[in-house]
């Protein structure tokens, strides 16, 4: 993973990402999609499923296609400052991309989800749900983080502002990998995603880093899913500097953060050197 080098003038911009965990005999599991080589985001990269906001997502008629007002949508997410209209199509951009990338659709309705998977893909989204008349399942999709792209980027010249979402994939429904924007996937404990990745044999940008380590802490679906419940997201906006030529990524409780409260279990920094991410103190330090 090499350094960016290029400083975006353009605002970051709003997207979702959609944490899929489910309990297994072993403990708890997340599912990760391998972007695309070519992707101009991430390329090759694992990642959780997600991303932009699409004008599309904030058109979509909540009272026939969610079963949660927007007032409540809006309130859990935690934004007072955000526009109703946006928070609600944050949450369908998750539930959009959790469907095209990994055939997941959020739904109370079994026989939807089966019949959405032989709807014509090439369709939009809205009007899959319209013809199948699927009411989209909020309830148990809920706000986890939210990540703001630093203001000098370290690996993209790209900025977003991304919500991430946790849910448990609905019963009787398979995550897998769409073929085109994602090339793989893989479901791992967190700890082992993140020893996959130390031991190089996937590629982690930061925000994924830190989210399996904060991952980690947790048994169940229904510790991570009561952790959610809690509290309002954290907001995660990472500051860089360069110490010694070493690029670092600092977080909220860093003394070289501008913000001194603690938002994150693990690290408050991680350091650029043998081409990835890692932590000062080195692997288990993820998990002190």
């Amino acid at each position: 993973m090499e350094l960016n080098s290029e400083i975006p003038t353009t605002p970051p911009r709003n997207a979702s990402t959609v944490v899929m965990v489910r309990d297994t005999p072993h403990g708890l599991e997340v599912f990760l999609v391998k972007r695309h080589g070519l992707s101009d985001v991430l390329g090759g990269a694992y990642v959780f499923p997600g991303g932009k906001l699409d004008v599309t997502d904030c058109q979509l008629d909540p009272l026939a296609h969610l079963d949660q007002k927007p007032t409540h949508l809006h309130a859990s997410l935690g934004e007072p400052q955000t526009d109703i209209n946006i928070a609600t199509g944050l949450y369908v951009a998750a539930l959009r991309e959790a469907f095209e990338e990994s055939r997941v659709l959020f739904s109370h309705d079994i026989a939807s989800a089966k019949a959405a998977l032989l709807h014509d893909q090439a369709k939009p989204f809205n009007q899959m749900l319209a013809e199948l008349q699927v009411r989209l399942q909020t309830r148990n999709v809920l706000p986890w983080s939210r990540w703001i792209t630093p203001r000098m980027p370290s690996i993209t010249n790209k900025r977003f502002d991304t919500r991430f979402f946790v849910a448990a994939v609905p019963h009787e429904q398979e995550a897998t990998h769409d073929n085109h924007e994602a090339t793989e996937s893989v479901w791992l404990p967190p700890r082992a995603a993140l020893e996959q990745y130390w031991n190089r044999k996937i590629e982690l940008a930061p925000p994924q880093i830190m989210s399996l380590a904060h991952l980690a802490r947790h048994q169940t679906v229904d510790s991570v899913m009561q952790a959610a419940r809690s509290q309002l997201p954290p907001l995660i906006l990472p500051e860089t500097f360069d110490e010694d030529g070493t690029r670092v990524l600092c977080y909220p409780g860093d003394p070289e953060h501008s913000i001194k409260q603690k938002a994150l279990p693990g690290p408050t920094r991680l350091m650029y050197r043998n081409k990835r991410f890692e932590p000062v103190d080195g692997f288990e330090a993820l998990f002190a």
